[in-house]
């Protein structure tokens, strides 16, 4: 079951507009922190879904890109041969899909990390990082979803 406190309001949740787009800024930003790792050259399709991403936070462009780009991000994903590539393209397809569904940027969030474990490194010093690049608007709410 999905959390409510990720619903936005204009669907009769609590989750304010300009939460939201805190939500998709942090699950851009975790993203962009793990992309260095990604095997290869990176696929046009993952930056462009970050371009959304941004866009949407901006106002500059609709729910259906963003979902649009979440469902190519997913493909990416699928088509990937290594670990890495595979948690990184799932993680920038929950990003950008944070537009359509705030909850996703936990799963971009936890998608870097695991893309972090399969590179080698540090999950916790991640998980640090993911953390402390919060924005102080949505940091209760992803800190309390995150424990429960």
């Amino acid at each position: 079951m999905r959390d409510k406190r990720f619903v936005a309001i204009h669907r009769g949740g609590p989750l304010s507009r300009e939460a939201h787009g805190q939500l998709i800024k942090w699950a851009h930003d975790c993203v962009s922190h793990v992309l260095p790792h990604f095997s290869g050259d990176i696929d046009d399709r993952l930056n462009r879904a970050l371009t959304i991403a941004k866009a949407w936070e901006n106002g500059q462009a609709s729910v259906g890109d963003a979902r649009a780009a979440s469902l190519q991000a997913i493909a990416v994903a699928n088509e990937s041969s290594t670990r890495i590539s595979i948690a990184i393209a799932r993680a920038v397809g929950h990003a950008v899909a944070t537009a359509h569904m705030a909850d996703h940027s936990l799963r971009a969030a936890d998608y870097a990390l695991k893309a972090i474990k399969a590179a080698g490194k540090s999950i916790e010093k991640e998980r640090k990082w993911q953390d402390e690049h919060l924005p102080l608007e949505v940091m209760e709410l992803v800190l309390s979803a995150r424990s429960g």
